[in-house]
C-alpha cells in the first residue's frame, strides 16, 4: 500500500510503500516516554520503501530495552517523530510513527508487543464516557 504523511509542522513530508500487515502497537517503557502516551504506534518498513519528500530530520540514538541501538528521526522544526531504525543489521529496519501517516484510518494495529509494560488501564479506556468534540 502506498502512503504519504508528514510531521505535525508540515516541514517533513513522505512517501512509502507499506505492508498493512507490518503496523505493530509498543507498550514498552521508552515507547510511552519518546511519544508522552500509553503506547506507541508504528508500521515496520524498509528503508528502501520510505521516501522523505522534504524537511529536515534530526536524529537521537538511545539504547532500547533489548540493548539494541536505536535512532529516533523528528522534525528539526516541530519536533514531530517520523521514524527510527537500527544500527549495524537493523539499520534499515524502519519503524514509521503511523500518526503521521495521511491513510492511518485504514492501518489498524495487526498485533502488540512489550504488553507486560502496557498501561494498567489501556484495555479500560473504551467503557469510558467519549465526547465526538471538545
Amino acid at each position: 500500500m502506498d502512503v504519504t504523511g508528514g510531521c505535525f509542522c508540515g516541514n517533513v513530508r513522505f512517501a512509502a510503500s507499506i505492508d498493512p500487515e507490518a503496523v505493530v502497537v509498543c507498550h514498552c517503557n521508552q515507547c510511552q516516554r519518546l511519544s508522552g502516551s500509553p503506547y506507541r504506534v508504528s508500521v515496520l518498513v524498509d528503508e528502501d520503501d520510505v521516501q522523505i519528500l522534504s524537511g529536515v530530520l534530526r536524529e537521537y540514538w538511545k539504547m532500547a530495552e533489548s540493548g539494541a541501538k536505536r535512532a529516533q528521526a523528528f522534525c528539526e522544526t516541530c519536533g514531530g517523530p517520523v521514524f527510527s531504525h537500527g544500527e549495524g543489521e537493523a539499520a534499515r529496519d524502519f519503524a514509521l510513527r503511523w500518526g503521521l501517516i495521511d491513510q492511518r484510518a485504514d492501518l489498524p494495529p495487526r498485533r502488540q508487543i512489550w504488553c507486560e509494560e502496557a498501561a494498567p488501564w489501556v484495555n479500560e479506556i473504551a467503557s469510558l464516557p467519549g465526547a465526538a468534540r471538545e
